[in-house]
């Protein structure tokens, strides 16, 4: 009799065991799918002319910028219209994030309670933008399964930020599409579980010699009328980009 119980208890130990380690296993490859589409949008290094479109139900405001990253630790973004905000500039460099006002001529860092708030008045964040936050190593991931948007087969991965990262979601959903790791939707809950914004990525082009989705919309759901559109208008992928580039003196530099 003990042996039957003794070896009923190896059984569900081995099937714990089982059960772990396939768990485990499909925690690694959500992680992977969501660096491969990071880094397919982010390259070694990249340099992007970006246009911006506030929508508002009484109003429209367009901006346009001139963008630079390299790996994960440095960005950096000039903003060069309108006129009243030409100049200002973002600097990332590792953890630290940077904002230069050249009507005040003053260099201001940004903390960590910053980063969930709205960028220049669009309905990004300063950490959508500036991405201080890492999609890859600041959140854990989960494979929730396989779904279809826009008539692509896509991978759907929750991301539930780790308790060290200064994220102000409770959870993200992202779909990212099997064939080219395309980011094509993603949804950003709060602490009530309740879904804030909606992210829509689309219009596939072709450039800098890599396919990448050009038109990113950001919509708050409880604000009818209300969104923000990024537009890629070109990107040059992996050109050498020295890291003294990413210093508070090129910001001052820029034009």
């Amino acid at each position: 009799m003990r042996t039957m119980i003794g070896f009923a208890y190896l059984v569900i130990l081995f099937l714990i065991n089982m059960q772990l380690a396939a768990q485990q296993q499909q925690d690694l490859m959500a992680k992977d799918i969501v660096k491969k589409s990071d880094d397919n949008m982010r390259g070694k290094s990249s340099q992007a002319d970006i246009t911006i479109k506030i929508i508002r139900p009484m109003w429209h405001r367009e901006m346009t910028m001139k963008a630079w990253s390299k790996g994960a630790d440095y960005s950096m973004i000039l903003v060069k219209s309108p006129a009243k905000e030409k100049g200002i500039v973002f600097l990332k460099r590792k953890k630290e994030v940077w904002n230069w006002i050249p009507s005040i001529e003053r260099n201001i860092k940004l903390p960590p309670s910053m980063m969930s708030q709205s960028w220049m008045g669009t309905d990004f964040t300063n950490d959508d933008l500036v991405k201080e936050a890492s999609a890859v190593d600041d959140y854990t991931h989960k494979l929730l399964g396989k779904e279809s948007i826009k008539g692509k087969e896509c991978y759907k991965i929750e991301m539930i930020p780790k308790p060290s990262a200064a994220i102000v979601w409770e959870k993200v959903i992202v779909w990212i599409d099997t064939l080219d790791f395309l980011e094509l939707k993603a949804e950003f809950y709060d602490e009530d579980g309740e879904l804030v914004n909606v992210m829509n990525c689309d219009v596939v082009k072709l450039l800098g010699g890599r396919k990448v989705t050009s038109k990113i919309e950001m919509i708050p759901t409880d604000k009818k009328g209300y969104s923000t559109i990024i537009i890629y208008n070109d990107i040059v992928f992996d050109k050498e980009i020295n890291d003294n580039f990413f210093t508070a003196r090129t910001m001052k530099q820029l034009k």
